[in-house]
């Protein structure tokens, strides 16, 4: 790794940096413009369905090997599963009824079940400031949802569609979740990740297509120009293109620095909510994200120490 003390400020790390956090945190926004009119499960598959040929050209441009082994074709499948179809789907019906930046904020929670599961099945240790700082995120991120929930007009009693979309974001981070530690395992760190992006693309664009044909019917052709550069945006720009950059800056200055995008993420997500979607601010909210942030913060810097360690005791064994 060729980071060091200065190494963030450099542009082959900012740009990439700011490009990727600016892009993903956009994308949620987008995603709001295809589910309006169209069932939300037929623009997963359209989103993937141009992505995932793109993502083949990339591999082959980067001269990553494609044929896989029956195992890692196995984990392909596993993976295309919870993070292209559980995920996309859980996502894009939750912000039927949750604000986009919420949703985004919720994600940024996702470091939880990822130490939780690697820790269960990775074995992998969770440090103390690891835990305070997530305990700090998820009281600002339960901030934000408590004014979601009284800001909805039908919350009702227990919440009405509010707690359902909650309940859809949880979900889809649980899939996410799974599919990044899965993909962790011994079998996936033999295969280069743009292919094995790539194939467990392919494999839950499959399961995507089965699933929106099953639950609505068959595919409808939107007009509208917007719904379908909404469509390239999404495939090209916040899948495609991102990922290249996204794994060039953890081979310049490691995945726990890296990890620090998902505050540029959210932070654009929030941004973009309140331009366009009249989110409005209050105490409760205000106080909420900056207790998000700050408790991301910290729980981060322990996982980006945690991260180190294991990387030197891994070289130890080679």
């Amino acid at each position: 790794m060729s980071d060091s003390g200065g190494g963030m400020l450099r542009p082959r790390v900012i740009l990439p940096f700011l490009i990727t956090g600016t892009i993903w945190g956009s994308t949620w926004l987008v995603i709001t413009g295809q589910i309006a009119d169209v069932p939300a499960a037929w623009s997963v598959f359209y989103r993937f369905a141009l992505a995932t040929p793109a993502l083949f050209l990339v591999a082959a441009l980067m001269k990553r090997r494609l044929r896989l082994t029956r195992p890692e074709h196995l984990l392909a499948l596993v993976v295309g599963i919870f993070q292209f179809s559980g995920n996309f789907l859980f996502v894009y019906h939750a912000e039927l009824y949750v604000t986009s930046g919420i949703v985004a904020m919720m994600f940024g929670l996702l470091m939880v079940p990822n130490a939780l599961f690697a820790r269960l099945f990775l074995g992998e240790r969770v440090k103390g400031g690891f835990i305070a700082g997530s305990g700090i995120a998820i009281i600002g991120v339960s901030f934000l949802l408590i004014h979601e929930w009284q800001a909805n007009p039908d919350a009702g009693v227990i919440g009405g569609n509010v707690v359902l979309g909650i309940g859809l974001a949880l979900l889809g981070i649980l899939s996410a979740s799974v599919a990044n530690v899965v993909q962790a395992n011994p079998t996936g760190r033999a295969v280069p990740m743009v292919s094995l992006l790539a194939w467990a693309m392919l494999y839950g664009t499959v399961f995507d297509l089965a699933f929106a044909w099953v639950t609505t019917g068959p595919p409808p052709l939107p007009g509208a120009p917007g719904y379908w550069l909404g469509i390239v945006y999404l495939a090209l720009i916040g899948s495609v293109v991102t990922f290249p950059l996204h794994y060039n800056l953890v081979r310049e200055i490691g995945a726990g620095r890296t990890a620090y995008n998902s505050i540029l993420t959210i932070s654009v997500a929030m941004l973009l909510s309140t331009l366009f979607e009249d989110y409005r601010w209050t105490w409760l909210t205000g106080g909420g994200m900056v207790l998000a942030v700050i408790g991301m913060v910290i729980a981060l810097t322990a996982r980006r120490q945690k991260a180190v360690q294991v990387q030197q005791s891994g070289s130890l064994r080679h």
